[in-house]
């Protein structure tokens, strides 16, 4: 199944939430408050017939770009249940045709913004290890408002994950790695686990190998949800 074969499910006036395809769809709909987003769509739960069916332990990688670290993953790890989350459509299209064609029950994709998509629809303590990879570093420091990582954000995490889960967060940006570092220093209910520039069973993904082969130094940070 080639990437081209996913098409996008709006128009200009039909954008809603909706799930397709074992894509969740959430677009930032800016026009209509978020009250009555979540009027419209109510969360199905994990085990609902369009998502999982089964009680296997739910993990999430935020900024899933191509999709080549999760659907190793989910492939991997039959027995975990995948979520992949993106925001651009044309990286959805190549996760989705990884998961056509590897046939991946246990890998969901979440076309969104990650701390939009948390924030409204996955409820709280339902999710295990969180992975974020290579989120842009929005290098310029009018810009670093725009990363992920921020406490709001964080709390988020801390609020949907089961405790003794782990967040780990992966980069190539020297900078972000510090201010990462900051971040869930100084953010309640994370203890520090590990940090380490080298981990070649991590698993491979398109980004790891471009900034690799660039000379890159990549750096992993783990911390653990304790309460």
């Amino acid at each position: 199944m080639r990437p081209a074969a996913l098409k996008w499910p709006f128009n200009r006036t039909n954008r809603r939430v909706l799930i397709q395809d074992r894509i969740w769809f959430i677009p930032e709909i800016k026009e209509d408050p978020e009250v009555a987003q979540r009027d419209i769509f109510e969360f199905p739960g994990w085990r609902h017939s369009d998502l999982f069916q089964n009680d296997h332990p739910i993990n999430i990688e935020y900024c899933s770009g191509n999709g080549h670290w999760i659907a190793e993953k989910a492939e991997q790890n039959p027995l975990i249940n995948w979520v992949a989350i993106e925001r651009k459509f044309d990286r959805v299209r190549k996760i989705w045709s990884k998961m056509q064609n590897r046939k991946l029950s246990n890998l969901l994709i979440i076309c969104g913004e990650g701390h939009h998509a948390t924030n409204l629809y996955i409820p709280e303590k339902s999710v295990g290890d969180v992975f974020i990879n290579f989120p842009d570093p929005w290098p310029k420091t009018r810009h670093h408002k725009n990363r992920i990582v921020q406490h709001t954000f964080v709390q988020e995490l801390r609020r949907i994950m089961k405790n003794e889960s782990v967040l780990t967060m992966v980069t190539d940006d020297e900078d972000y790695s510090k201010w990462m570092t900051k971040v869930l220093s100084t953010s309640e209910g994370f203890f520090d686990e590990n940090h380490t520039t080298e981990w070649p069973t991590y698993g491979r993904s398109y980004f790891e190998q471009l900034w690799r082969e660039q000379g890159k130094t990549i750096s992993y940070h783990q911390y653990m949800k304790i309460r």
